[in-house]
């Protein structure tokens, strides 16, 4: 959760450098070539985007997938406004040979903050509003391809809408998939700051317990500013809790510069975007709590991060194994934190066909 807020609020990003750069970029000659693979030939495959009308404003749609007979995943992104569509080229494509994915940018976000003028929507960024627009997301997309139902999966900010997507519409999915499941806020940020400061204190690294000490007790009943989550985010990312064994997650937050889906422009506003929701929700998300669900109307699968320090999976396997569903699953990775589809993809692969794809009758 959160995971853009360093490079948008601490640094300037490849991704916003890309934007000032002149054409054509330097990253042309790259991204044609991963256009080129990534280029779906089989002739029962689809590859197409557009923009749905959806929440009364145009929201932009991918949908890739080798076979248009699979099922389909709805896919709801991070951040909040942090778009999978820049770089699902990065691990989506195996993903495509068992399922039809639609990744969505959702309002505020990517190619989607683009089209719409954002103080025309700055009264509508509210969890509610997402909520209703994932639903109308995935009715438009059950009705165009011609499908009784969807499987839901979110990552990160993206499952707080697909749990209230899930509770609120269980007829239109088979099943949802948490990755880095949101189950309550404050719970979260008290385990990451307690692990970003004992990793300090084990490797004595003054820097990072002044800072870590400076906003403590976190989350406390001191406001949650952005300024404490920066310092509360930034340790326990450093020690691994975003990107396992790595202090900084380059490959993802670059990442899109080599998008063949998106130009330099549309790299920029996903920051722009980050910056013009996160205030927003912020308090609302705050809030946010699921520990009241006892009871989950359709099948549940959750991803858990073994090294998950962003969104800790303790928590989500509490609540699974308390909660009352027709199916449930965890699914642990032992070698990812928070970014499993990109850490390791292939258990995710297996996971998903094992685990997902059979539900989908």
């Amino acid at each position: 959760m959160w995971k853009y807020l360093l490079t948008v609020l601490t640094a300037a990003s490849c991704c916003a450098q890309a934007a000032t750069d002149d054409p054509p970029s330097c990253h042309d000659k790259d991204r044609g070539i991963i256009a080129d693979l990534d280029h779906i030939v089989a002739p029962q495959g689809i590859q197409e985007s557009y923009k749905l009308h959806v929440g009364g404003i145009d929201q932009w749609v991918y949908v890739r997938g080798q076979d248009k007979a699979n099922p389909i995943i709805l896919f709801i992104h991070g951040g909040p406004a942090a778009p999978l569509s820049p770089v699902m080229w990065q691990f989506q494509r195996p993903l495509e040979e068992y399922f039809t994915l639609v990744n969505w940018d959702q309002r505020g976000a990517g190619k989607t903050y683009l089209t719409v003028n954002p103080d025309s929507i700055a009264d509508t960024i509210h969890i509610s509003q997402y909520v209703s627009d994932a639903i109308e997301v995935a009715e438009a997309i059950r009705h165009k391809y011609g499908v009784r139902k969807l499987i839901l999966m979110g990552h990160s900010w993206g499952t707080v809408v697909g749990m209230k997507a899930s509770l609120a519409r269980p007829d239109l999915f088979y099943a949802y998939v948490g990755i880095g499941q949101v189950i309550n806020t404050r719970t979260n940020e008290k385990l990451s700051f307690e692990y970003g400061l004992e990793q300090a204190k084990k490797t004595n690294n003054t820097e990072a317990v002044t800072e870590l000490e400076s906003i403590a007790p976190y989350p406390g009943t001191t406001p949650i500013t952005r300024e404490r989550i920066i310092i509360a985010r930034k340790w326990p990312q450093y020690f691994g809790g975003l990107s396992a064994y790595r202090s900084d997650s380059r490959y993802y937050f670059d990442g899109p510069t080599l998008s063949p889906d998106y130009d330099p422009k549309e790299i920029a506003s996903i920051d722009q975007g980050n910056g013009f929701t996160l205030g927003k929700l912020l308090p609302e998300f705050l809030d946010v709590d699921f520990t009241g669900v006892k009871t989950f109307p359709i099948p549940v699968i959750m991803f858990m991060g073994r090294h998950d320090y962003t969104t800790p999976s303790a928590p989500t396997a509490e609540w699974l194994q308390a909660v009352h569903s027709p199916y449930k699953r965890g699914v642990w990775f032992e070698n990812s934190a928070h970014m499993i589809p990109w850490e390791e993809p292939g258990k995710m692969l297996l996971s998903l066909v094992t685990y997902v794809k059979p539900l989908a009758r």
